[in-house]
């Protein structure tokens, strides 16, 4: 580099020396022709040594310009950004390219701040969650660890750095799935663990970041929420049905002690027992709904078009035929019993609906990247709040059991779908939409 800097600068101090030559040798031989005296051969000695003088000159100030520009660039490819050049401000080539060089440091500088304002923060962050955070070099040695990590395997970093997987008992970790849940004991504590896996790249290099959290207490916590709702639930309903029961149990005691019987005791006691028998079995079909909820099977997949399967749908409730608005062909892979039970909870809800305005249903789906969107559609009033409508046993119809759309929800999750029901846009009445994943092209 250092040569060929040398060979520049001697090629300019030329290259000006030859600007000047002509004028030199015309001016000489004018002189020897005119056999000038003393003098002239002393103003040529002098224009020539001014030349030099010249040439030198302008070859530091453009030599000091260019190391400028070159110690500018070097600062930037060292990382340091502070240095600017005061040339910037003068018009030209130069100073148009020293403002850009200075504009370029100001904007990385920036940038680093940036980066290590950022870079700090995850650094907080990462100490603080309380998730074990790790990371393993390609040969599977621990390179970083947080605090939360140090907690779960009961070490210090100092002691865990450099570590091989192998000896922490994580090999398997690492090799096994991209998200797993794990029950396993670690010194800092027993599973459930949702164990995340990823590969990325730093300097170059692959490495493992493996994230551990602890979900036990989560799901204690969500354990604790559905027994007390399931409690509370049960006890709702049980206790509705044995007041009656129990006030309709004691009446019939006083009337049968009663000497003499009534004339309308016979008359009494079948409506009694009447009452008591209804209440029983509203009680039983709610323990029958609870046991279908609680026991739904598996989905027995296998390969199902949509269009058969929405026709019987359709045509199932004998009060009101639903409509159908014929989609794309679509082949899902589903329990085809378990997807039907769905949409005929469905539409009856929608008949349901529309009984008193004599409205209409209406059963269409469609494509959406590789989901299957099935929509049941009624005219009927819509609904108030939809909060509750997914809770179990939850229902705003005399007589409903409270279980059609929980049981729709579990399946469609269960096909790893979804199921919604809201007021429809621009309309009267609802659109309840199952959404479950298409079978993929091959």
């Amino acid at each position: 580099m250092a040569r060929k800097a040398r060979s520049f600068e001697a090629r300019l101090t030329r290259w000006t020396f030859l600007a000047a030559l002509p004028a030199l040798v015309g001016f000489g031989i004018m002189l020897w022709i005119a056999d000038a005296p003393a003098p002239g051969w002393i103003a040529f000695a002098l224009t020539v040594g001014w030349l030099i003088a010249v040439a030198f000159t302008a070859r530091h100030r453009f030599t000091y310009a260019i190391l400028t520009l070159t110690n500018l660039m070097e600062s930037l490819k060292e990382g340091s950004f502070t240095l600017r050049g005061t040339h910037a401000r003068k018009p030209g080539v130069l100073g148009e390219a020293t403002d850009h060089i200075n504009v370029l440091a100001s904007s990385l500088q920036r940038q680093r701040v940036a980066s290590q304002e950022a870079g700090a923060l995850l650094g907080k962050v990462v100490d603080e969650i309380d998730i074990a955070v790790l990371t393993f070099d390609e040969l599977e040695r621990l390179t970083f660890i947080n605090p939360a990590g140090e907690r779960l395997l009961g070490l210090d970093h100092n002691t865990l750095l450099k570590r091989p997987a192998a000896s922490l008992e994580l090999s398997s970790v690492l090799r096994g799935p991209a998200a797993a849940t794990l029950q396993r004991t670690f010194p800092g504590g027993d599973g459930p663990w949702d164990v995340r896996r990823r590969i990325f790249r730093q300097e170059g290099h692959r490495r493992h970041l493996l994230v551990i959290t602890d979900v036990s207490r989560a799901l204690r916590e969500e354990e604790r929420r559905a027994w007390h709702q399931l409690i509370r639930v049960l006890g709702h309903e049980i206790n509705n049905s044995l007041a009656p029961i129990r006030s309709t149990a004691s009446t019939l005691a006083r009337l049968a002690q009663r000497e003499p019987l009534p004339d309308d005791w016979r008359e009494d006691m079948a409506e009694g027992l009447g009452l008591v028998g209804k209440r029983a079995e509203s009680l039983r079909r709610f323990m029958r709904g609870y046991t279908m909820l609680a026991r739904l099977p598996p989905p027995q997949k296998r390969r199902l078009k949509i269009a058969p399967l929405i026709a019987r749908v359709a045509a199932f409730d004998p009060r009101k035929r639903a409509l159908v608005s014929a989609g794309p062909p679509v082949t899902l892979t589903a329990d085809p019993d378990q997807i039907e039970q769905a949409l005929l909870n469905l539409v009856k809800n929608a008949i349901d609906a529309t009984e008193e305005n004599n409205g209409e249903v209406t059963i269409r789906w469609r494509l959406e990247s590789d989901q299957a969107i099935v929509e049941v559609l009624d005219d009927g009033p819509g609904i108030a709040g939809s909060e509750n409508l997914f809770v179990p046993f939850f229902t705003t119809k005399p007589g409903g059991s409270g279980i059609g759309l929980a049981l729709g929800r579990q399946i469609a999750e269960a096909h790893n779908g979804t199921l919604t029901l809201e007021n429809r846009r621009g309309g009267n009445g609802c659109v309840a939409t199952l959404s479950l994943p298409v079978e993929p092209k091959l």
